[in-house]
């Protein structure tokens, strides 16, 4: 990948964190504020041992800070206002409330008496609303921007009958006889509006009716309740597409079995073993089905046929990208434009489906592929495009909002959560957790999202050095 689409893939990535982080931290700003409470720091990004940028309002005047170390001096004869600032370590941000315990750890501050503008002496409901407002902030933005989404570009719908050619299937799902050329036109009796309904539907929402049609007849199809973690397993989590022509090779991945085969660029596939080659899926499926073993692929390359034998990964794979040209069938999809409530309709269901989608993900984590799958930064930014596409930007901002709300409110100390937890126990019990648990929650919740960062993070640098 060229330099500088790592540098606009991390350009969006960083707004996009900045820009979450900052509501979600207004979340919990502006009730702090609203029950009186001092919110001492508001901060994007952090600041361990210097910080960006200060600004701070000192007894009517606006001071400024480049670089600092800490706060000039004479900030601290106004401790009223909030201090702003920007850090340097772009892992989140923080706002530092007078008197709760976290992640700045102010022992000095907890050790004295109570004040009527500090967060403990606050009742236990206006607690829970200061800490639920950062993650209720995160999830109505996310509504709100995929219906704004909506109302700018629109969506499209899917007409069936204009795919003449059928919808490529993972050659994974051919041994419960569902197979490329056929069209799926249902999920346990719900017809299919998109193609992500598929993918989806049965990947994500436990959907395992399929029904089709093929060669103009109604079949049924009954896929086992497991289908989920086969298809994740095997690699198959494509599921349906349309289909694409199979062109020339566009490039040969390095040290790859294509490579070492002698596969070239501008080779054009004719035969996988003894089956010829019209669709890419065709060609994906006869890898496929020689996984893990040798095949011959018969070639064109310029005007002469070339006869090559390659070795084939066990995912079905051999190491190489073709510039495949869709067939006609893409005009199956017309555009279809949203009025504001019809936007904000949309932006609910979708966002709704987006967030269950996201939590349903989570199955596969607990697998010993899922946790090797597990990402940092590098795989976060993959999903943004290698060139600045606004629409791709603000989609995968819209489904950082909400993983960014789920991971908070998870009860793990250190997080909204854990500090939700804690606070329903002294709602319920009436007492308040003892301050010394306080603060051991917060070392081990610091633990804990420090050792989950360097594994996701590790998985990432695993990929890049040894792909």
């Amino acid at each position: 990948m060229a330099i500088s689409e790592i540098l606009i893939k991390a350009s969006q990535l960083i707004l996009s964190l900045a820009f979450l982080v900052t509501i979600h931290e207004f979340g919990h700003f502006l009730p702090a504020r609203l029950f009186k409470t001092k919110v001492e720091r508001f901060y994007l990004f952090f600041n361990p041992w210097f910080s960006l940028f200060r600004y701070k309002k000192v007894n009517g005047k606006k001071k400024f800070s480049w670089f600092s170390k800490k706060a000039p001096q004479d900030w601290e004869q106004d401790d009223n206002t909030t201090e702003w600032g920007i850090g340097w370590l772009p892992l989140g941000g923080y706002v530092k409330i007078a008197g709760m315990v976290d992640e700045s750890m102010d022992k000095d501050q907890l050790a004295q008496e109570p004040k009527p503008y500090e967060f403990r002496t606050k009742k236990v409901w206006q607690r829970l609303i200061i800490m639920v407002g950062g993650v209720t902030v995160n999830l109505i933005g996310g509504f709100l921007i995929y219906a704004a989404i909506a109302w700018t570009w629109g969506g499209f719908a899917l007409n069936l009958d204009k795919m003449e050619h059928g919808m490529a299937i993972h050659p994974y799902l051919e041994q419960y006889d569902l197979r490329s050329g056929d069209k799926i036109i249902a999920l346990d009796g719900t017809p299919i509006a998109a193609l992500e309904d598929i993918n989806r539907g049965i990947f994500l929402r436990n959907k395992t009716q399929v029904t089709l049609l093929r060669d103009g007849k109604k079949i049924t199809r009954r896929l086992p309740d497991d289908i989920d973690q086969q298809l994740f397993q095997n690699g198959a989590m494509g599921i349906a597409s349309f289909r694409a022509f199979a062109s020339a090779v566009d490039s040969v991945v390095p040290k790859s079995h294509a490579e070492k085969a002698g596969l070239l660029k501008g080779d054009s596939i004719l035969q996988v073993g003894n089956k010829s080659i019209r669709f890419f899926d065709e060609l994906q499926s006869a890898l496929y089905s020689a996984k893990g073993s040798t095949t011959r692929l018969t070639v064109i390359r310029g005007t002469d046929t070339v006869q090559i034998s390659t070795k084939v990964s066990n995912e079905g794979t051999i190491g190489f990208l073709s510039t495949n040209a869709l067939t006609s069938d893409t005009n199956a999809l017309s555009k279809v434009n949203y009025g504001f409530f019809g936007g904000l309709e949309k932006g609910i269901v979708g966002g709704s489906q987006m967030l269950r989608d996201y939590i349903a993900q989570f199955k596969f984590v607990f697998t010993k592929k899922g946790a090797s799958s597990v990402g940092g930064f590098t795989r976060i930014g993959d999903m943004f495009a290698p060139v600045w596409d606004w629409k791709v930007f603000w989609l995968n901002t819209a489904f950082l909002s909400f993983a960014l709300a789920f991971m908070n409110i998870l009860p793990i100390p250190a997080l909204d959560g854990g500090h939700v937890v804690f606070l329903m126990y002294e709602w319920i019990t009436g007492k308040e957790a003892p301050q010394k648990i306080l603060e051991y929650a917060q070392y081990v919740g610091f633990f804990l999202l420090l050792s989950l960062m360097i594994y996701a993070n590790g998985n990432d640098l695993i990929q890049l050095v040894f792909k």
